[in-house]
C-alpha cells in the first residue's frame, strides 16, 4: 500500500511539474514566406548556455517546453544555407514568427582520398557501419573491431582511444546498462546505420548544460526499416564428439518498445554467462568479501575460454524496455544460468625463502555446478525538469562443487555448497527548482546472506588439526548476513559556467560472521577442530559525511574540486574470543581533476586524490577458518587502515578526417598500511594470520595506444605499450620480504582488406615480467609471445571460408620453453532465399589436449597442467529473420 501511495504521489508531483512548464511557440519561414523545416531553434540565457532546443516540423512550426521564467532569454535559429538569427524573448505567450534569409555557404576544399570516413558533431563521432563492414561479418561486434580508435577485448569489453566505454545505447536508450556483451553478439550489423562515440556522455538531461562528465559511451543508431520489425536468429548445431550448440534470440528496437531476448545452450566451451558481465560495476560502500570458501581450484589457463572449458550450460537472458509519456521508462533485465563444468589439472608450486624451499604437488578433478538467477526492474524518468530512477534487484547464486584432490600423494574428497542471496533497492531523484538549483535525493538499501559449507573426507593435516591421528572428516560452516543502507541529500547551485554542490548523508553496514570448523573422528564423534575454530562476530560500521563540490566548465576547460568530510565509526565484538572493540576516525579525502582542450580534437587530463580507507570484517575475525583444504586463516590485529595518494595524467588526440587516434596515460600511487598478512608455509598447508605491522606499497603505470586507418590498404592498424612497476612487502615464515615487480607489454595488430574477397587479421602480444626479492637475492624473468591471425575468403558471393591460428611461446629461466599452436577452420554457405546459413567447422585442428601454464612471482613458481578439449567438429544451421 505504501509503494502504491508513493507512486501516486510521485506521478502527481511529476504531472504538476509538467503542467507548470511554459511553451514557447513559433513559425520559421524563408524570404518567400515558405515554411522552413529542420531549423534548429535554441533557447539560450545571457551567457549563451543552451536551456532547451527543438527543430521545426514540415510546416515550419516549433515548440520548446521550459520552466525558465527569467529575463534576458534569447531564441537562436540556424540551418545550413541560411543566415543565423537571434531574437530576444519578450513574451512567452506570443507566437514568434521568424524569417530567415538565404546565405552563401563557404566551405573549405576537402580532398576525399578514399572511403570510409568519419564525421564529428561536437562531442559525438559518427562511424558509418557500411563503410567498415563486409559480407563475412555477422553482428555489430565484428564491425566494431575494424573501426579505428575502437578496441574490443576478448571478453567483449569495448574501449575508445584507451578509455573503457560506460554504456552502449541502442537508439539512445540504455536497454542493457553496461552488460552490453549480448548486444554486440546478437545485433546484426546490417540493422545499424551508424555507430556514435559520445564523449563527455551525460545521460541525465538536466545536467547536460554544465557537463563535467568524463565518460565515453557508444550509441547504435538503428536503421529506420529495422525499427519496424522483430529481428533475430535461430541456430542449431550438432558435432563430434557428442557436442551441441543452440541459440534463439529476438529483438525489436522501435520508439516505444525495445527488447533483446535470448535463449542459448551448448557444451562446446562457450560460457553464456559472459553475456551477463558487468564491465563497469558501480562502486558502493557495501564492502563485503565475496565467497570466503573455495575448493582450491587452480583457475583457468591463459587461453580463450572456448579452448579450455568442459561445460554443459544453458541460459535465458531477457531485456525489455517500455517507454511511456513524459519521458518515463520501465526496464526489466532478467537472466538465469545453469552450468555444469569439469576441471582436471595438476599443479606444482615452489616457494623460495632464505635457507628453505617449500614445494607441493597437487592434482584435482573438479565438478562444478553454478547457477545464477538475477532480476533487475528499473523505473526511470528523465526530463529537463526532473530525473527519477529506481532499481529493484534480486539475485540468487547457488553453487555446488565436488572435487577429488591429491596433495603430495594424500587423497581426499571435498564438497562445497554455497548459496548467495541478495535483495536491493536503489532510489535516486533530482528536481530542478524554479531558481535553477538542483535538488538530489538518494537512498540505497540491501540485504544479503551467503551461507557456505565445505566438507572434506577424510580429514587432512592431522598433524595440525588432530594431534597427528587420522580422522574421518573435516567440516567448515560459514555465513555472513549483511544489511546495508546509504542515504544522502544534496543541492547543486549552477551559475553560468560554475556549479557548486553540497551533500550530506549517512551510511550503515551491519554484519554477523558466524563460522565453526568441526572434525569427525573415526568413531563417529564430532568436536571443534580447535578451541579457536569458531566465530560469532558482530560488526557495525557507520559513517556520517558531508561533501563540497565545485565544478567549472568552458569550451576548453573542465575543472572539479571535491572535499568529502566524514566521521567513521566501527564496532565489533565476539564473546568467544573476549573481543569488544571500537574505532572512530575523522577523514578528509580531497580530490581534484583538470581537463584542458588543447584543440578541437585533443585534450589533456590531470587528477590527484587522497583517500583514507578502513578494512572489513574479513580483517578482524580471530577464530580459525578453513578457506580451502590446505589454507587456514585467522587474524590478530585491529581493523586495517590505509591512506593513499594517487596521481594521474593523460593526453588524448585524434584526427577524425585522417582517422588517427592516440593516447598516453600515467598513474602513480603510494599507500601506507597498518597491518600485514603473515603466512606460515609448509609442504602440506598454508596458515595465514593478519598482524599489526606498518608497511607501504607503491605502484606506477604507463599505458599508450595508437590506432590508424590506412586508406590505401583499406586497413586498420593498432599498436600499444604498457608498463607497470610495483613495490610491496610480504611476511612469509617470519621473514619480511621486500618485493619488486616490473611488467612490460607490447602489442600490435591489423584488420586488413587484402582484396574485395579476402580479409586478414593479426594481433601480436609480447609480455615480459621481471620480479625480484631484494632481501634474499632471488629474481625471476617470465616472457610470453602470443600471436593470433585469421584469413577470411569470400567465394561465389555466398560461400565464406575462415582460417584462424594462435601460437603461444612461453619462456621462463628455470623451466623448459612451452610452445603451442592452435588452428581452426570454418566454411559457411549462405542460402539467400531461405535466409539461412549452413556451416561446418573444426576447432583445435592440431588436437591439443593438454596445456601447461606458468605463474611467476618474485620468489615463487607455479606450473599448472590442464586437460583441455581436443579436436571438435560442428555442423550448424542458422535461420535469420
Amino acid at each position: 500500500m505504501k509503494k502504491v501511495l508513493f507512486m501516486l504521489i510521485f506521478m502527481s508531483v511529476s504531472t504538476i511539474a509538467v503542467l507548470a512548464q511554459k511553451q514557447i511557440k513559433g513559425k520559421v519561414k524563408d524570404d518567400e514566406a515558405k515554411p522552413l523545416p529542420s531549423v534548429m531553434v535554441s533557447l539560450k540565457d545571457k551567457e549563451g548556455s543552451t536551456l532547451g532546443f527543438a527543430r521545426t516540423n514540415e510546416k515550419g512550426d516549433f515548440i520548446i517546453n521550459t520552466d525558465e521564467n527569467g529575463a534576458d532569454l534569447n531564441l537562436e535559429f540556424s540551418i545550413l544555407g541560411f543566415g543565423k538569427k537571434t531574437i530576444n524573448l519578450l513574451d512567452f505567450a506570443k507566437t514568434n514568427e521568424i524569417s530567415l534569409a538565404e546565405s552563401e555557404i563557404n566551405l573549405k576544399t576537402v580532398e576525399v582520398k578514399n572511403r570510409p570516413r568519419l564525421s564529428a558533431n561536437g562531442d559525438t563521432l559518427n562511424y558509418k557501419t557500411s563503410d567498415f563492414s563486409d559480407k563475412q561479418d555477422r553482428n555489430i561486434g565484428d564491425v566494431l573491431k575494424k573501426m579505428p580508435g575502437i578496441e574490443v577485448a576478448e571478453n567483449g569489453k569495448i574501449s575508445y582511444n584507451g578509455k573503457n566505454i560506460s554504456n552502449m545505447y541502442i537508439d539512445g536508450d540504455n536497454l542493457l546498462e553496461d552488460k552490453y556483451g549480448i548486444g554486440t553478439k546478437a545485433i546484426p550489423h546490417g540493422a545499424v546505420d551508424k555507430v556514435q562515440v559520445i564523449e563527455k556522455d551525460q545521460p541525465i538531461k538536466m545536467l547536460q548544460k554544465n557537463n563535467t562528465s568524463d565518460d565515453v559511451a557508444l550509441n547504435l543508431v538503428i536503421k529506420d526499416d529495422a525499427k519496424l520489425k522483430v529481428m533475430g536468429e535461430v541456430k542449431a548445431g550438432l558435432g563430434a564428439p557428442d557436442r551441441f550448440d543452440g541459440n534463439v534470440n529476438a529483438m525489436l528496437f522501435n520508439k516505444k518498445v525495445k527488447f533483446l531476448n535470448n535463449l542459448k545452450g551448448n557444451n562446446i566451451g562457450i560460457d553464456p554467462s559472459l553475456d551477463l558481465t558487468s564491465f563497469n560495476p558501480l562502486a558502493n560502500e557495501n564492502s563485503k568479501p565475496g565467497n570466503l570458501l573455495s575448493a582450491g581450484a587452480a583457475g583457468v589457463p591463459t587461453l580463450p575460454q572456448s579452448r579450455t572449458l568442459f561445460n554443459k550450460a544453458g541460459q535465458a537472458n531477457l531485456n525489455n524496455l517500455f517507454k511511456f509519456k513524459n519521458e518515463l521508462q520501465l526496464r526489466a533485465n532478467v537472466s538465469y544460468l545453469y552450468d555444469e563444468r569439469k576441471q582436471v589439472y595438476n599443479k606444482s608450486s615452489e616457494t623460495r625463502l632464505a635457507g628453505q624451499t617449500i614445494s607441493y604437488q597437487e592434482n584435482q578433478d573438479n565438478f562444478l555446478n553454478p547457477q545464477k538467477l538475477k532480476g533487475q526492474f528499473t523505473l526511470n524518468g528523465n526530463t529537463d525538469g526532473y530525473y527519477f530512477n529506481n532499481a529493484l534487484a534480486v539475485e540468487y547464486n547457488p553453487t555446488r562443487t565436488n572435487s577429488n584432490v591429491f596433495i603430495n600423494g594424500v587423497g581426499a574428497f571435498q564438497s562445497l555448497k554455497q548459496d548467495m542471496f541478495a535483495l536491493s533497492n536503489d532510489l535516486g531523484y533530482r528536481k530542478k527548482l524554479k531558481s535553477g538549483n538542483i535538488l538530489h535525493l538518494s537512498s540505497a538499501v540491501s540485504r544479503s546472506t551467503q551461507p557456505e559449507t565445505l566438507n572434506i573426507k577424510p580429514g587432512l593435516n592431522e598433524e595440525i588439526l588432530n594431534s597427528g591421528t587420522p580422522y574421518a572428516a573435516l567440516n567448515q560452516y560459514l555465513d555472513l548476513p549483511t544489511f546495508y543502507t546509504n542515504n544522502f541529500a544534496s543541492m547543486a547551485f549552477p551559475k553560468g559556467n560554475f556549479v557548486q554542490s553540497y551533500r550530506a548523508g549517512f551510511l550503515v553496514q551491519q554484519q554477523n560472521l558466524s563460522t565453526n570448523l568441526t572434525k569427525l573422528q573415526n568413531n563417529g564423534s564430532s568436536e571443534l577442530a580447535a578451541a579457536s575454530a569458531i566465530n560469532d562476530l558482530d560488526w557495525l560500521r557507520s559513517r556520517l559525511y558531508i561533501e563540497n563540490g565545485y565544478e567549472y566548465t568552458t569550451d576548453k576547460i573542465t575543472a572539479t574540486v571535491r572535499v568529502p568530510l566524514s566521521y567513521n565509526s566501527i564496532s565489533y565484538a565476539d564473546a568467544n574470543h573476549d573481543m569488544d572493540k571500537s574505532l572512530h576516525r575523522f577523514f578528509v579525502n580531497p580530490a581534484v581533476s583538470f581537463k584542458y582542450q588543447t584543440s578541437a580534437e585533443n585534450y589533456v587530463n590531470a587528477a590527484y586524490s587522497f583517500r583514507n580507507n578502513l578494512g572489513t570484517i574479513d580483517d578482524v575475525f580471530s577464530g580459525t577458518v578453513l578457506r580451502n583444504y590446505r589454507s587456514l586463516f585467522a587474524n590478530n590485529a585491529p581493523v586495517s587502515e590505509n591512506s593513499s595518494h594517487s596521481f594521474s595524467g593523460s593526453f588524448n588526440f585524434r584526427k577524425a578526417i585522417e582517422m588517427i587516434f592516440g593516447n598516453i596515460s600515467l598513474n602513480y600511487s603510494t599507500t601506507n598500511l597498518n597491518t600485514i598478512s603473515s603466512s606460515i608455509l609448509t609442504d602440506n598447508a598454508q596458515q595465514r594470520i593478519v598482524i599489526p605491522l606498518a608497511n607501504q606499497a607503491k605502484n606506477f603505470g604507463l599505458n599508450s595506444g595508437l590506432s590508424k586507418y590506412l586508406f590505401a590498404l583499406k586497413s586498420t592498424v593498432n599498436a600499444g605499450f604498457a608498463y607497470s612497476h610495483s613495490q610491496f612487502q610480504q611476511l612469509q615464515n617470519n621473514q619480511l620480504l621486500p618485493f619488486e615487480s616490473d611488467n612490460f607489454t607490447y602489442k600490435a595488430g591489423i584488420e586488413a582488406k587484402l582484396t574485395k574477397f579476402m580479409n586478414f587479421t593479426y594481433l601480436g602480444t609480447f609480455t615480459n615480467s621481471k620480479n625480484k626479492t631484494a632481501g634474499i637475492g632471488i629474481s625471476t624473468n617470465y616472457q610470453q609471445w602470443r600471436q593470433q591471425s585469421g584469413l577470411a575468403v569470400t567465394m561465389l558471393k555466398s560461400v565464406f571460408l575462415n582460417f584462424s591460428a594462435e601460437h603461444i611461446f612461453t619462456q621462463q629461466s628455470s623451466q623448459p620453453d612451452l610452445k603451442y599452436l592452435f588452428a581452426d577452420f570454418n566454411i559457411r554457405y549462405k542460402v539467400l532465399k531461405l535466409k539461412t546459413d549452413l556451416e561446418f567447422g573444426i576447432t583445435n585442428l592440431t588436437n591439443v589436449k593438454q596445456f601447461e601454464a606458468i605463474n611467476v612471482t618474485a620468489n615463487s613458481l607455479t606450473v599448472g597442467t590442464y586437460q583441455i578439449p581436443g579436436r571438435v567438429a560442428m555442423f550448424r544451421a542458422t535461420f535469420n529473420y
